[in-house]
């Protein structure tokens, strides 16, 4: 076998032809002197604006409505009690009866208390007798003493004696009245015309002094108490009017005028007390009520719910200025159904946000708004 070189093979490699080397070369340098001519190397295209839809920041004097849970009652109304203690002997209404002032719903029986009636008016009787004479016993004395028969001495004696029947027959008289009164205080009367409510105690049974028997209610005027949280009182104040709604039906709200609101709290609970009068003759006394209680009295920024995001830093919006977005960190005092009422200070009325392809943006993108 013939010997033959190791660079045989690399002679065996066509050569390309001289022209086709010299083009290229003129290539590369025609590259290199543009390159030179223009700097390093040429700037990237400015990236594509990301399309978004973006909604005003507006001002919005639309007030929201905390709903507290309430029941109507009278606003004159009383738990009736007798003044002295007996067994029920009587009485004389219904529930849901209608009663007139004065009229007599109850009576009791305490044996004591006529009898020691009648004692008082037969002693006033035996004092009244006794100062009657022990006068005329005075003015015969006083004739004697004239004449000279009496001593002075016995004559003032006399006086004193009058004087303090006098006294006794003034104390026993207010004894009878004393008496009388406790002995009317069998008969329990209506204070005011009014509906009762409710008997707590029925013939028979025994009745201490000052222990609730019966309830009245007056038809006249409605009221009903709903209890709020400390703030929210400081957006109340007596005389302003609320949205009062009945809890079973849908109808229409009507006004309750506010009254009384709770300026302290002393039961360990965190709400207080409000009493509203309302403006509606068809409420009747037990029905539930719910009460309109305003979460603010100021104009406020609002949003929608669609431009706040949850991010590391907080709650935060994309604003749209010259066509570029800047994350801005938003606070949310509350809610509006689907809008968010804004904390003013780094968002103000009339700021574009973005509500939709929020996903696709990072601070700073260009974008460009749909209409």
């Amino acid at each position: 076998m013939p010997n033959r070189s190791p660079f045989s093979a690399y002679r065996s490699i066509p050569t390309r032809p001289a022209s086709l080397l010299l083009v290229l070369l003129a290539a590369t340098l025609g590259l290199s002197s543009c390159s030179d001519s223009q700097g390093n190397a040429a700037s990237p295209p400015e990236a594509v604006a990301i399309p978004v839809r973006t909604v005003a920041v507006q001002t919005s004097s639309e007030q929201a409505w905390l709903r507290f849970a309430g029941v109507a009652r009278s606003r004159q109304r009383a738990a009736l009690t007798f003044q002295v203690g007996g067994q029920i002997r009587q009485r004389f209404v219904d529930i849901g009866q209608h009663v007139d002032a004065g009229q007599v719903l109850m009576d009791l029986y305490n044996p004591n208390l006529e009898p020691a009636a009648e004692a008082v008016k037969h002693r006033l009787a035996q004092l009244e007798a006794e100062h009657v004479q022990a006068q005329n016993e005075l003015i015969r004395l006083e004739t004697l003493y004239q004449r000279g028969v009496i001593p002075r001495q016995e004559l003032e004696q006399q006086q004193a004696r009058v004087d303090a029947l006098a006294a006794s027959v003034d104390n026993a008289a207010a004894s009878l009245v004393q008496a009388n009164q406790l002995l009317a205080e069998t008969r329990l009367q209506a204070p005011f015309s009014g509906t009762v409510e409710a008997i707590l105690l029925e013939p028979g049974e025994y009745a201490q002094p000052g222990q609730p028997v019966l309830r009245i209610a007056s038809d006249a005027r409605m009221e009903t108490e709903i209890r709020i949280p400390g703030h929210l009182t400081r957006n109340l104040e007596a005389g302003q009017q609320l949205p009062v709604w009945f809890s079973l039906s849908p109808a229409q709200p009507f006004e309750g005028n506010v009254i009384e609101i709770g300026q302290s709290n002393t039961s360990g609970s965190a709400l207080y007390p409000v009493v509203l009068a309302l403006e509606n003759n068809n409420v009747r006394a037990g029905e539930a009520l719910e009460v309109g209680v305003p979460q603010r009295n100021d104009a406020a920024l609002v949003a929608p719910l669609a431009t706040i995001m949850r991010s590391a830093d907080g709650l935060t919006v994309f604003r749209v200025s010259n066509n570029h977005v800047q994350r801005v960190q938003v606070e949310v005092e509350q809610l509006q159904g689907e809008l968010a009422v804004l904390k003013p200070g780094n968002i103000t009325e009339g700021d574009q946000l973005v509500y939709a392809g929020l996903t696709r943006l990072a601070d700073g993108d260009r974008v460009e708004v749909l209409r």
